[in-house]
């Protein structure tokens, strides 16, 4: 069995998180799409939502 560690660790670096909602590609129905659910999803205070839009939002491009 391994021995707990009894001293102070250097802290784990986390990278930022962005601080702004990627914008929809322009002309493409389903960036527009996810764009006014992620507004609506605000609107009425449902964040979990409007994080899976951003998230959507920023895995999307890779098939334009």
């Amino acid at each position: 069995m391994t021995e707990p560690t009894r001293y102070s660790t250097t802290p784990v670096q986390l990278s930022p998180l962005p601080e702004t909602d990627p914008a929809p590609v322009d002309g493409c129905p389903g960036c527009v799409e996810l764009s006014a659910v992620r507004d609506r999803a605000r609107a009425g205070g449902d964040m979990t939502t409007v994080s899976d839009c951003n998230v959507l939002l920023r895995r999307h491009p890779q098939g334009h």
